[in-house]
């Protein structure tokens, strides 16, 4: 019953027939009224076509309320129901008057009629009225028993006949309506549990965006938790590397030089560390950008051996590259950090022979392989050399030099290679050495030579007599570092802390001051002002200057920058044989 499950959507159902049942009534009322008009007082008919005309008239305008109003409270849901319920009923007495009038006037024609007329609409209020049993049940009683009555009133054994098949007819209708009641509630009982499970789901799923949603905030923050502590700890130890150089240049003691030399190693393991760190975190959280383009592997090359042949020197092991002259399609400074990536860990895990770095053609791709003779990978343990901060388990055949690192070289080399979707291979012999292969896409000679790779061709040794340098670097130790340094390589130079001293300076300087040759400024300034305003005030005064920026983040996005503004960038902390490079590269010296 309505009055103990009121919804809105069960009576909404109900509603939804009514404009249908109307269209019934004037259809049964016309068979009605043509088949008895010339056998009833024409009064008689005029008065039951009237009520029906009534009562259809007022579900009209009870329809018309509850499409209008929606009705939602409870307490409203059940007035409309119970108006519904009513007109029902007064619809089943209509029906069973005619049956007890109009019966008895006609023939044969006019009483089968008749009979199927009253008979349909019970049939059809199965499927409207079954759900409401009660109410479906008092409908076919008020249509049915006047009819089956009158049917037996002359007490013949047909008539007598013909009533007992109406009620055994009543009884399979009854038997039918309890059938598809019991079905139209285990309908309703699975759209119920389906609603259930869609607002579940939907409680799932706003669960689910707010931990999505939670965990990137929460890498965001990882994310700028590394960059600023790289940041901070590049700092001192960009100071570190450029005192030590300087403590080189003024010491001819071999003892001295040794550990200056040590210095120096130190600084480039912890810089290493710091890259891997900061690279695993740009990947998990998205901030690596891949940009393929055309370009010659051999330029990637020259810049491996420029870096790793000094390496490979001292442990007395071969570094050797081949297939200079092909060119590949992909994103080259991702496919230049996989192999840094490779070709450190083949030289620091080969103890005698040699490390090749190849690239071929294979069967419409081209092959990048980093080959050695090292220890090699037990097959258990290749499985797992790609996870974070896995490390192959220690054996005596590793030196304490071998075992340092996070074990993230090669998640990164992974991540990398699925980033630009290369495929990556390894095959390996314990005792005979590794070879790890990268398939990329082919590609088509480059436009142009990177000025990159022209940077690294700089000679080491360096001559700065009659250069003048501006310094701009509001880190004291770093500022003095660089002073000393540059001055060691025969720079006059003139340093400042921040931006407005610097500009203060170009703006009372003569007419016929000297321009500087070169400006060197740190990104992160005083008060948020950063290098490239540092930049753009000197260059305001003095023109186009060379610049170089030093950053202590890999992750402050300034390439964009740097090729709008014609500036190199070196990352913090800056060995000094790169910065004398990318210093006689941008100078034009020897």
């Amino acid at each position: 019953m309505i009055e103990d499950q009121a919804s809105a959507e069960r009576v909404a159902n109900i509603f939804s027939y009514l404009p249908t049942t109307q269209a019934a009534n004037v259809a049964g009322a016309g068979v009605v009224a043509v088949l008895y008009w010339e056998h009833v007082p024409h009064i008689g008919m005029l008065v039951w076509l009237g009520l029906l005309v009534l009562l259809g008239l007022a579900r009209t305008v009870m329809y018309r309320h509850f499409k209008r109003e929606q009705p939602t409270a409870h307490e409203r849901l059940l007035k409309y129901y119970q108006g519904w319920r009513y007109s029902t009923l007064a619809a089943g007495v209509l029906w069973g008057a005619a049956a007890w009038f109009f019966y008895s006037h006609g023939g044969v024609t006019e009483k089968i009629g008749l009979i199927l007329t009253i008979y349909s609409f019970c049939m059809a209020a199965m499927q409207i009225l079954s759900p409401q049993h009660h109410t479906f049940y008092e409908f076919c009683v008020l249509a049915l028993v006047p009819l089956v009555v009158k049917v037996a009133w002359p007490g013949t054994f047909e008539d007598l006949f013909l009533s007992g098949v109406l009620v055994f007819i009543f009884g399979i209708t009854v038997s039918l309506s309890r059938l598809y009641r019991k079905n139209f509630e285990g309908l309703l009982q699975i759209k119920e549990r389906a609603d259930q499970l869609l607002v579940q789901l939907r409680a799932e799923k706003a669960a689910a965006d707010q931990a999505r949603q939670e965990a990137e905030v929460a890498n965001r923050a990882k994310t700028q938790f590394f960059a600023a502590a790289s940041h901070d700890l590049r700092q001192p130890l960009h100071a570190m590397g450029l005192f030590a150089e300087a403590l080189r240049q003024r010491s001819h003691d071999e003892e001295v030089t040794s550990l200056v030399t040590s210095i120096n190693g130190s600084v480039d393991a912890l810089e290493g560390l710091f890259s891997e760190l900061l690279d695993i975190t740009k990947i998990d959280t998205g901030g690596v950008d891949v940009t393929p383009e055309h370009f010659n592997i051999g330029d990637i090359f020259r810049k491996l051996r420029l870096h790793f042949e000094p390496t490979a020197f001292e442990k007395g092991l071969a570094l050797r590259f081949r297939g200079e002259s092909h060119n590949v399609y992909a994103d080259p400074v991702l496919v230049e950090r996989v192999l840094r990536n490779l070709v450190s860990n083949a030289i620091r895990y080969t103890n005698d022979g040699s490390v090749l770095v190849s690239c071929r053609r294979r069967d419409g791709r081209m092959v990048l392989q980093v080959w050695d003779t090292g220890v090699g990978i037990r097959e258990r343990e290749q499985t797992r050399i790609f996870e974070e901060f896995y490390q192959v388990p220690h054996s005596e055949v590793l030196s304490p030099q071998q075992r340092k690192g996070l074990g993230l070289g090669l998640a990164i080399v992974k991540r990398l290679a699925d980033l630009i979707g290369a495929p990556l291979a390894l095959r390996s012999r314990p005792g005979h050495g590794t070879v790890f292969s990268l398939t990329l896409p082919i590609g088509k000679a480059p436009r142009s030579q990177s000025l990159s790779g022209v940077a690294g061709k700089a000679p080491l040794g360096l001559t700065l007599d009659h250069k003048f340098i501006v310094v701009v670097e509001d880190e004291p130790a770093v500022r003095g570092g660089l002073e000393v340094l540059l001055k060691g390589w025969g720079a006059t130079v003139a340093t400042f802390e921040t931006v407005e001293a610097s500009r203060a300076w170009a703006a009372t300087a003569p007419a016929d001051a000297k321009a500087p040759d070169l400006l060197v400024v740190d990104y992160r300034l005083e008060h948020g002002n950063t290098g490239l305003d540092a930049i753009q005030a000197l260059r305001a005064r003095f023109g186009p200057v060379a610049a170089i920026m030093v950053t202590g983040s890999t992750m402050s996005g300034l390439e964009a920058d740097a090729q709008a503004h014609n500036f190199h960038l070196l990352v913090k902390p800056v060995v000094p044989n790169k910065l004398r490079a990318m210093i006689g590269f941008k100078l034009g010296v020897r």
